[in-house]
Parts: structure tokens; C-alpha cells; sequence
């Protein structure tokens, strides 16, 4: 049962506000972040700069727009 509960919960992290989830949102919404033009993740997606903390467990990610890495075009 513990384990298919923490799987539970595992599938459920990674599907919300990530960078790269299953369902392909685009962040949580916080007042702060957006007020500095940018969007809450779980972690920064290649692109992006870390800027702060969301509610001490997301980051505060900014999207590059000058030299971003080769690695961002990949599919």
C-alpha cells in the first residue's frame, strides 16, 4: 500500500507546475513572479533563470532571451 501510494504521489508532482509536464501547463501563477516576468516551476527548464522561491518549494523561473544554450532547441 506505501508504495503505490508514493507512486501515487510521484506521478502527481511531476505533473503539476514543472516545466515539462505531462500536461504541458505553463506554470503556477504567483503574484510576486509574475511581477518580475516570470512563471513558478518545480525546477528551471533549460532557458530559463532561476530568480526566487515560490512558497519555499518552487522557483521563480525567467526565460532567457539572449544566448540560451544549444540544448533548448532539442526536441
Amino acid at each position: 500500500m506505501r508504495l503505490r501510494l508514493s507512486g501515487l504521489l510521484f506521478l502527481l508532482v511531476i505533473s503539476l507546475p514543472s516545466g515539462n509536464s505531462v500536461f504541458r501547463n505553463d506554470g503556477a501563477t504567483v503574484r510576486t513572479c509574475t511581477r518580475r516576468g516570470g512563471n513558478c516551476y518545480f525546477g528551471c527548464k533549460l532557458g530559463w533563470k532561476w530568480v526566487a522561491f515560490c512558497h519555499n518549494v518552487l522557483s521563480c523561473c525567467i526565460e532567457l532571451k539572449f544566448h540560451k544554450p544549444p540544448q533548448v532547441n532539442l526536441p
